[in-house]
């Protein structure tokens, strides 16, 4: 009995690990980006905590946006132009709350979708007791590795799920263009085979002759 308390208490913790890096830890979000318009977002950073900014644009235009991370101070940390995705990796030189802001003012008609995460600081411990001087468990080391594969399986699904919005994106706005074309030239084919017809039609109509007469 109580070694099957102790796994359900064990897997317990693995779940509340879970939770706190999806509540806890940064932001991650998926949001529209007009055109000639310009997005930031702000969080409270304290000093020597280590973060990391990852974005990619998802759909619209040339899949390129503008970056930019600024300090407390208002010091540019990051600066990157029509960027189609990057990365990067700081420790925070001081308190306060740092901002990083993505723009598409160089777009004048297309807008686009953009994801970011920003992580902050590093996972909680697993086990609130995990830098002990005993050894963990096998239970719980079991547990420990089951915890980073889970993370790195989330990694993987959002990256190919990127790929699959970006792709379907790209199929949809080739399939858009391919049917204005055969659309354009359906019209172009029916222009130029009335134009024909009535050519050869000019050809072997009867012309009309005129005769004069020429009085004596």
């Amino acid at each position: 009995v109580f070694g099957m308390y102790g796994s359900f208490r064990v897997l317990l913790q693995v779940l509340w690990a879970q939770l706190l890096c999806g509540w806890v830890l940064g932001s991650e979000l998926t949001f529209e980006l007009p055109d000639n318009a310009k997005q930031c977002f702000y969080e409270d950073i304290i000093i020597g905590t280590k973060c990391t900014l990852e974005f990619q644009v998802v759909t619209g235009g040339h899949y390129d946006v503008d970056c930019r991370l600024e300090d407390p101070d208002g010091t540019t940390l990051y600066k990157e132009m029509k960027k189609q995705y990057d990365s990067f990796t700081f420790t925070a030189s001081k308190n306060g709350t740092y901002k990083f802001c993505f723009s598409n003012e160089f777009s004048t008609f297309t807008h686009k979708t953009v994801y970011f995460d920003f992580q902050v600081g590093d996972d909680p411990p697993l086990f609130p007791n995990e830098n002990r001087v005993t050894a963990l468990t096998q239970m719980e080391s079991a547990c420990v590795s089951i915890h980073e594969a889970l993370k790195s399986v989330i990694d993987y699904q959002t990256h190919f799920r990127l790929r699959e919005a970006q792709g379907r994106s790209r199929a949809e706005d080739l399939n858009t263009r391919v049917a204005f074309w055969s659309i354009g030239e359906a019209i172009i084919l029916l222009v130029v085979s009335i134009s024909q017809v009535v050519l050869l039609r000019s050809f072997f109509s009867d012309k009309k002759t005129t005769t004069t007469r020429v009085g004596s």
